[in-house]
């Protein structure tokens, strides 16, 4: 059996409409055969990356108008997300990466930029800066960190989506703080299964022209941690 037609049969279990489930498992499979190349997931098969899949699509219901993906990868949340129907542009820093993305948005006929380069650098760009509705990272550092690489690129009024597991109490007190100094507060989390969750943050003004720091400060430096 193809890695394409074992993930259409993982994905017979969810409430998604065939024309969805096709489009993902095509997807899945192009980013296991890639992934043997070089490295765009932890997963190793279609059972492993079936979570993966799933996961991207909780944050469906939160997305409205023009998103952003920063730190895309092999493509979580975006491409799963683009499947679904979402407009979404995407932000990676590394090469190899922002060539499969352009596959992929090709495969499927979708409209969709691939910028390539560092959050810190392109959230200082006119063009992107300020110009999206949502903003969404998935993992990719500290809580702080990745609301100082989201929140730049929202418009007032836009809101950050960065899916986590537990927020303890000192890190939720810490994203507010650097919530307030982006021009940001937080929203109610959404909850999902276990400990997981999706951490919302409302763009209140324009983030101030010192945000993002430049390149490698936001992970070394965490803001208010």
């Amino acid at each position: 059996m193809s890695e394409r037609d074992e993930l259409y049969g993982l994905l017979g279990g969810s409430a998604l409409d065939e024309s969805l489930r096709s489009s993902l498992s095509a997807y899945g499979a192009a980013l296991l055969e890639a992934n043997r190349r070089f490295n765009l997931t932890g997963a190793k098969n279609a059972a492993a990356l079936l979570p993966h899949l799933l996961d991207a699509l909780t944050l469906l219901p939160e997305i409205e108008g023009r998103t952003i993906d920063v730190g895309s990868g092999g493509g979580f949340p975006g491409i799963p997300l683009l499947l679904a129907g979402a407009r979404v542009d995407f932000l990676e820093s590394n090469a190899k990466k922002c060539g499969f993305l352009r596959e992929q948005i090709a495969a499927f006929g979708a409209t969709a930029e691939v910028f390539c380069g560092r959050a810190e650098v392109l959230g200082r760009d006119l063009l992107l800066r300020e110009q999206y509705d949502r903003a969404v990272a998935r993992a990719v550092s500290s809580a702080t960190t990745v609301a100082e690489y989201l929140i730049p690129f929202l418009r007032v009024g836009g809101v950050a989506l960065m899916p986590r597991g537990r927020v303890e109490e000192g890190e939720a007190a810490a994203i507010a703080d650097a919530a307030l100094v982006l021009g940001a507060e937080p929203l109610a989390d959404v909850l999902l299964d276990g400990d997981r969750r999706i951490v919302r943050l409302v763009k209140r003004r324009p983030t101030p022209s010192r945000f993002p720091r430049r390149t490698g400060i936001p992970e070394s430096k965490p803001l208010c941690r």
